[in-house]
């Protein structure tokens, strides 16, 4: 596929592991500690987010991943976590998090990372931890989560107090200036899951609460494994990281989907959408050479071609030399077996490794046509290695004379001889053949050219025929090379299983001669290889893919020659007709989609290493407005809220209450799954769809929604008649034990005032 020059080059775009980072986590001053201030801890699947309450932002942010490492030098394990993880790439690798899905598992890990937090918060334990500690729980976080998390808090750091809350409704809070009697609904995109959650005076109201169960790791996830279908054969294996940028940095969301996604493989919309991603590789570079070298190296090259076709020609006649003498040899026994019983003819054939007299004759009969072949074949072979005068009578003198009569170097000679004269007989054939071939072939085109002239619109619909027979062909072939090359493709399967069956039938039945004869093909009923496309199938198997690639160019030359006959003489065959113009990449959507709007070279190894996005940077996002495209049974953001506030607090589908009317005005949008472009565009449209006409409302998002909750933790804690209703103390836990629930109007059981 040639490159067009024309165009220019899109951007690339590098993606790599983040670099390792030289320094640790740093720690806080514990001469500033101070064990009455709140203590928040946003405790996402993640990231982790903590700090003190009388901050403006968290001051310590890391991923939630742990690492054990042992040292076998010292015997000694380490523990890493979060950012010092990312100190040495063989701890980075095996980095693990305590979470499955949303859920905790591992609360070991959980434990270490609490104390890596608090040592880098500057706690200075006083028989624990002395500070009260505020901190996120999931939507409907079942019992043995929150039991778990009591047990670590007053049990194993000895917490005074402490206060579980919504992230969603922490976020609300905030975002509200930390009032407790807002209403309004919150949609929180976060990591593992999407929920609608509507509040009413600060109270949110967890029975019509919605949850989506799609969240960023899914989408990460989901583009991991389109990636992967659409580029089986990629060269290098992507980190997750990787993956996150990709969804992070490329994809958006579609304000009208099904419209964007009809015509991203256009042209002019690629050159727009498309985004090349390159993943980093080690390039060998060649030493550049001059002239004379390269000058050189072609002359070796060249030169032990030649060679290596003369020790080709040398075999070839050593070999043919071998089958005449066979042939001699077993035409010999067929002379002598004339005249003979039936019962000694069989005992010399069965003596020689024979089954039967038919048996016989097919073996000869096979082995003289498969001499005419290789004399034909080697007829130029013949000629350069054996001095050939044609025109001396007494050349072949010792041919009419019985071997009885010669001495060893005599016969040595006239077998030679017997070779030289079949090669110049056949020569001889070969011209007489070959001329009678230019004569037919000048007799076909002068048919040619009367019946163009006489019935040209049947010379059109016959060179048409054969052309369409001739690509379909070529399809065929081209098809089934790519096929081949996949060990899980049906045709590749297929083909081994026919090879198997064939070998299992010649170990069934055949004799010891024939399968040591393996060259000589014993039976006569045996059709295959009569065709020349019979053998393609083995090309792969011999390692000679270019005989296959041969027979491409010689049906190509035959295409083209038809085309410029039809071009020249068919008035409705145009330019856009031919093969190179159905082949344009341009045309090709499969192109357009694994390679964008660019003609691809296959030995660039940059573009080797290169992905392309188009369809996916819209498909991903899309899933949590249509998550049937993911694998879900459930309904997108859009129906959800549509149910909420046309269905829910005494609305109708054609008039909303005055309580969803207040609703509909406070909507917001967090959670760190909310950063991706056109989110908030897209509900915006999508409200606008189902509210009633001139309805009035707000969907309103933060600059950065993911410090949402931990603002609304540090919020809390400043509003001292608020904290008071959300805590629990140590003694309530040791009086009710870990299954009490604090209600509040910011956690997972309903408020009563």
């Amino acid at each position: 596929m040639s490159r067009d020059d024309s165009l220019q080059p899109l951007k690339v775009t590098v993606i790599d592991d983040p670099p390792l980072t030289d320094q640790p986590e740093a720690f806080n001053d514990k001469s500033n500690y101070n064990p009455e201030i709140p203590i928040a801890i946003d405790f996402g699947s993640s990231t982790v987010r903590a700090g003190y309450t009388n901050e403006a932002r968290p001051s310590h942010i890391f991923p939630t991943k742990l690492t054990r490492y042992r040292d076998r030098k010292i015997n000694k394990t380490f523990t890493f976590t979060g950012n010092d993880c990312s100190l040495d790439q063989t701890i980075r690798s095996q980095m693990k998090s305590p979470f499955d899905g949303a859920l905790i598992t591992n609360w070991d890990y959980v434990e270490d990372i609490l104390q890596y937090t608090f040592n880098h918060l500057g706690v200075v334990p006083d028989h624990g931890v002395q500070n009260p500690i505020i901190i996120t729980e999931k939507l409907a976080t079942i019992q043995s989560q929150r039991s778990n998390w009591y047990q670590l808090l007053f049990e194993t750091y000895n917490v005074p107090k402490a206060t579980f809350g919504i992230d969603s409704l922490f976020a609300f809070y905030n975002n509200n200036n930390g009032s407790a009697t807002s209403t309004g609904m919150v949609i929180d995109c976060s990591h593992e899951e999407t929920n609608i959650i509507p509040i009413v005076d600060g109270q949110g109201i967890l029975t019509d609460a919605k949850r989506i169960n799609w969240g960023g790791r899914h989408a990460i996830d989901y583009l991991s494994n389109l990636l992967a279908l659409k580029y089986p054969y990629f060269p290098t294996k992507l980190s997750s990281y990787q993956y996150e940028s990709m969804y992070q940095n490329f994809c958006y969301v579609s304000q009208d989907y099904d419209e964007e996604i009809s015509k991203i493989l256009t042209l002019d919309v690629l050159e727009e959408k498309d985004v090349v991603i390159e993943t980093p590789f080690t390039e060998v570079l060649q030493p550049q050479k001059t002239e004379e070298e390269l000058r050189i190296q072609a002359e070796k090259r060249k030169e032990s071609g030649r060679r290596l076709q003369e020790q080709a020609k040398k075999r070839r006649i050593e070999k043919l030399i071998e089958k005449e003498e066979e042939y001699e040899y077993f035409s010999k026994i067929r002379e002598d077996l004339k005249d003979q019983p039936k019962k000694k003819i069989l005992s010399i054939l069965q003596n020689s490794g024979f089954d039967d007299e038919d048996d016989f004759k097919r073996y000869l009969f096979n082995l003289e046509r498969s001499l005419k072949r290789a004399r034909a074949n080697d007829e130029d072979a013949m000629l350069e290695n054996i001095q050939d005068n044609e025109t001396t009578d007494g050349k072949f003198d010792l041919l009419e004379i019985p071997d009885e009569k010669l001495d060893p170097e005599q016969i040595k000679e006239k077998r030679k001889q017997r070779l030289l004269k079949a090669g110049q007989d056949a020569r001889k054939k070969a011209r007489e053949e070959k001329q009678k071939a230019a004569e037919k072939a000048e007799e076909l085109r002068l048919k040619e050219i009367e019946w163009r002239k006489i019935d040209l619109n049947g010379w059109i619909k016959d060179k048409r025929s054969k052309l369409n027979t001739l690509v379909k062909r070529r399809k065929d072939k081209i098809r089934m090379r790519d096929e081949m090359k996949d060990r899980k493709s049906q045709a590749a399967q297929n083909r081994m299983k026919n090879l198997a069956t064939l070998a299992e039938d010649n170990l069934r039945t055949g004799t010891k001669r024939s399968r040591q004869q393996a060259t000589i093909d014993n039976d006569p009923n045996d059709t295959f290889g009569t065709n020349d496309e019979d053998w393609f199938v083995y090309n792969d198997i011999t390692k000679n893919p270019d005989a296959f690639e041969e027979a491409l160019e010689e049906e190509y030359k035959e295409i083209i020659e038809l085309e410029g006959l039809l071009l020249e003489h068919d008035p409705n065959f145009t330019e856009e007709d031919t093969v190179e113009a159905q082949y344009d990449w341009r045309n090709s959507t499969l192109h357009l989609f694994l390679r964008g709007p660019r003609p691809h070279d296959s030995e660039d190894i940059h573009q080797q290493h290169q992905i392309h996005l188009n369809v996916e940077r819209i498909r991903v996002p899309e899933i949590v407005f249509q998550p049937s495209m993911g694998g879900l049974d459930q309904a997108g953001i859009a129906e959800l809220s549509e149910t909420i506030l046309l269905r829910k607090f005494g609305s109708e589908p054609k008039h909303l209450s005055e309580l969803s009317l207040t609703m509909a005005n406070n909507i917001w949008l967090t959670g760190g799954n909310s950063k991706i472009p056109g989110l908030r565009e897209r509900i915006v449209k999508e409200f606008r769809e189902f509210l009633p006409v001139n309805t009035q409302f707000n969907v309103n998002m933060t600059s950065d929604p993911t410090f949402d909750a931990w603002n609304g933790m540090a919020k809390l804690a400043q509003n001292e008649t608020d904290y008071k209703k959300t805590i629990i103390s140590k003694k309530e836990y040791e009086e009710y034990g870990p299954e009490y629930i604090k209600e509040h109007k910011l956690g997972n059981m309903k408020y009563f005032e």
